[in-house]
């Protein structure tokens, strides 16, 4: 399905009740998935990856298939790896099947997995047969994904020698390792990380039924931060919270350069409001925050900002290579940017009018990509957007959401 997004005449104060966090989602349900005697998880995130993990942990043996979602191929390759007697041949979609997996998996074989290719060398689909594996000491890049680390650490309680995790080089991501590690704390697995030498020890235990409730998802919350910027209108969010484990809580500090300033309200909503204190051109290292990129910088190109965004070596290997489908998309609304040392993204300024008749925005099979452009319709009234039901992904209810403040999503 596509849409034609037109802005409203005048904007609805409605507030926006943000889906649950998949993030905390997925790492709570493996972690529950591991604490004997626990009760099934009664809030989670509603949308695809979660389901993909959700479904997945019902089956010991056979087919999984998990669809499109990374996160969820990375940690059910660990947790199935772990999983004694379970016999199960892990699997995704085509792009799936061309996003690396080896690191992962050389790890949990020297480990003591049992872990076969049925493919491509170094890609999935998985043989997995699940046992008590010895654990110990193992080393990893920490430059390619924090997933990798994550999964690792969530099923390393079960080992026989619990787990020494020495990670080589710049870590990326590191805030979701902090908040795996503060999920596994409030279960009752105190693992340390120590950020300056790079090792994370996990002692041998089992994790008790104690993990908090799950909170509104910060990187569905960025979508709303662009388009109070663009469109200097209030908006109210809910969900949220001061404190939040959340690596992307960061996303009101990346936005003060367009005037955006955020507040809880007595209500204890985020309230997003614009003043006229527009910063000029930034450098930002977004290696902590890769999932933000996307939609800062269709933000920023829309507001004159120019930037230089590093630190997003992963964004080639995600759902697309999401900086070159940046490039791409936002040169049909005439802007210009550069890819530099495959993990920097540059907008020195240049642009051009791109006409009347601007090309759809294609999406990627790329939850992110879509809803980032959403917001490019304030300038680019009936802007098309294709295949727009990817947002299922992270965020289902997203165009409900935009079209309750007002906007017009006309199916093309």
């Amino acid at each position: 399905m596509n849409f034609k997004i037109f802005p409203p005449e005048q904007f609805v104060q409605v507030p926006i009740e943000l889906p649950l966090s998949k993030s905390e989602s997925n790492r709570q349900l493996i972690i529950n998935a591991m604490t004997p005697g626990a009760s099934d998880l009664k809030r989670v995130a509603q949308c695809d990856d979660t389901d993909a993990v959700v479904r997945a942990l019902r089956v010991d043996n056979g087919m999984v298939n998990i669809g499109a979602a990374g996160t969820a191929m990375r940690f059910l390759t660990a947790y199935f790896a772990c999983k004694e007697g379970a016999d199960v041949i892990l699997d995704g979609t085509d792009r799936m099947r061309k996003r690396p997996i080896s690191p992962l998996v050389d790890a949990l074989r020297t480990l003591g997995a049992d872990i076969q290719y049925v493919g491509e060398e170094g890609f999935p689909p998985l043989k997995i047969r699940g046992q008590k594996i010895s654990g110990g000491e193992v080393e990893m890049d920490a430059h390619v994904s924090s997933q990798y680390v994550s999964s690792l650490l969530m099923v390393a309680p079960s080992m026989k020698h619990g787990l020494t995790l020495r990670l080589r080089g710049e870590i990326v991501s590191a805030p979701y390792i902090r908040m795996t590690v503060s999920l596994m704390a409030s279960a009752g697995i105190n693992a340390t990380f120590n950020e300056a030498s790079g090792v994370i020890t996990v002692p041998v235990g089992v994790y008790s039924p104690s993990l908090p409730s799950v909170e509104a998802d910060w990187s569905a919350a960025s979508y709303w931060h662009a388009l109070a910027a663009i469109s200097s209108e209030r908006v109210i969010l809910k969900g949220l919270r001061a404190g939040s484990l959340q690596g992307d809580a960061v996303v009101g500090k990346l936005f003060e350069v367009t005037g955006l300033r955020t507040a809880f309200n007595g209500e204890g909503n985020l309230e997003l409001t614009l003043t006229p204190d527009v910063g000029s051109a930034c450098r930002i290292d977004l290696s902590d925050t890769p999932d933000l990129a996307q939609t800062l910088a269709v933000c920023y190109c829309l507001l004159g900002i120019p930037f230089e965004f590093s630190g997003l070596k992963t964004l080639r290997i995600k759902e697309t290579d999401r900086l070159a489908a940046l490039q791409t998309e936002l040169g049909k609304l005439g802007y210009i940017l550069d890819i530099e040392n495959s993990d920097t993204l540059i907008w020195r300024g240049a642009s051009f009018y791109p006409g009347d008749g601007i090309e759809p925005i294609a999406t990627y099979d790329d939850h992110r990509m879509a809803m980032a452009f959403a917001s490019a319709a304030l300038f680019f009234p009936g802007l098309q957007i294709n295949d727009v039901q990817v947002v299922s992904k992270s965020y289902p209810d997203f165009w409900q959401h935009l079209a309750s403040l007002g906007f017009q999503l006309v199916e093309a």
